[in-house]
């Protein structure tokens, strides 16, 4: 009976020996699969944030060739005001109306375009 015993124990001891190897290589599996999916994570974590970073780069592309274009308009304007407002003064000098003795309280335009633009 006493060598009974010592033979259970060992049987225990290999079969706890085997279920620690055989636990060891479960963890090392997980460690395996939870990498992969960090892995895959992470690629795609960086994909959306290239993506993302693309697509600022477009819309400040875009947003330079609106504010040259509105540059260029405004230029546009600002030359078509200056034009009017000497054809205007020009009008002036020869405008009967603002020349007539029944002017009631007609306001000379120069008066109007001396001051500043509205905004």
């Amino acid at each position: 009976m006493s060598q009974g015993a010592p033979a259970a124990a060992s049987t225990l001891r290999r079969s706890s020996s085997s279920e620690g190897t055989q636990q060891g290589h479960e963890d090392d599996e997980r460690k395996v699969r939870r990498r992969e999916k960090n892995r895959v994570a992470a690629q795609r974590s960086r994909k959306k944030q290239t993506q993302k970073a693309d697509k600022l780069h477009e819309e400040y592309e875009c947003l330079e060739q609106e504010n040259i274009s509105l540059k260029k308009e405004i230029g546009k304007l600002t030359d078509e005001m200056k034009h009017l407002s000497e054809v205007l003064r020009n009008h002036e000098k020869v405008c009967p109306l603002l020349h007539c003795s029944l002017n009631f309280g007609l306001i000379p335009r120069h008066d109007v375009l001396s001051g500043p633009l509205p905004r």
